[in-house]
């Protein structure tokens, strides 16, 4: 899955095939923070704690340190889970405490290092990606929802899609009709939105178990974390000519990642009938 940078050189190679380096390295890098904070708060009032009564160190160190293995438990295990991509957790809701805590936790500490929003976004996309497909769901064709930004449409058509898709009309000057193409293919839902008010309002209505978004890394960073837990699988766009102004999608990438969710995997005319003839 190819994206590229507002000179159109590619600026991320797709989230399936991306390890997420730098959210691993912060997510380890935290895990060192969270060691040092915790010796910190137990070696400070130590003295203190000795007055009251001798063994009070040793209980408070001790509820430290289980708390903080248990902080590194989860964390080795969320690493393992990003790189060997099968879900390692036994609760299966891994997803959403890496959008929920620990993704706000890693940008600050990104910024400290000098790590840019767009590379952090780009990492986090990549390592949601990888939890959605250790999940590995797969789902009716009317339970999966497309959603596009509306920057895909050339910039100089008159026509309306926003409301309704299918009000395309098919001249091949973007990319919009080889979407409703793959679509009706594979019989799922497809939208547009040209924001994250309108983004949520289509969720809402559709109601997917699973969306396969299309977007740039602000607009998939803030939709993953809307809609969970309804797991997102992102997709970066091309940027040729700079940011939401004609951009591009790689078809291939999302007709893969349609064949990757669905129940059957095929499409609607190579589906046998529910009569099964």
């Amino acid at each position: 899955m190819a994206a590229v940078d507002k000179q159109g050189h590619d600026a991320f190679s797709g989230p399936e095939s991306t390890s997420g380096r730098k959210f691993v390295f912060l997510l380890v890098a935290c895990c060192f923070v969270l060691v040092g904070v915790a010796f910190v708060l137990w070696w400070v009032p130590t003295v203190g704690l000795r007055n009251i009564n001798p063994h009070l160190p040793l209980i408070v160190g001790l509820c430290f340190a289980g708390i903080v293995l248990f902080a590194l438990g989860g964390a080795l295990t969320l690493v393992f889970t990003i790189l060997w991509g099968r879900n390692l957790f036994v609760n299966r809701k891994s997803r959403g405490i890496v959008i929920r805590f620990l993704f706000p936790i890693l940008v600050g500490l990104g910024r400290l290092l000098g790590i840019s929003k767009d590379e952090l976004r780009r990492s986090f996309i990549a390592v949601n990606n990888r939890l959605v497909l250790a999940e590995a769901k797969k789902v009716r064709p009317e339970k999966l929802l497309m959603l596009l930004p509306h920057c895909l449409q050339f910039h100089e058509c008159g026509v309306r899609i926003t409301g309704n898709i299918e009000n395309c009309k098919a001249c091949g000057r973007c990319k919009i009709k080889d979407l409703v193409g793959i679509s009706k293919r594979y019989g799922v839902c497809i939208s547009v939105a040209t924001g994250g008010t309108i983004a949520r309002r289509i969720v809402v209505e559709k109601r997917p178990e699973i969306i396969i978004a299309v977007a740039c890394e602000r607009d998939l960073t803030s939709g993953i974390q809307d809609t969970y837990p309804i797991p997102v699988y992102g997709i970066l766009n091309r940027r040729p000519h700079g940011p939401c102004f004609d951009t591009d999608v790689d078809l291939e990438i999302v007709e893969r990642g349609l064949l990757t969710f669905l129940e059957n995997g095929k499409p609607e005319s190579e589906r046998p009938s529910p009569s099964g003839t």
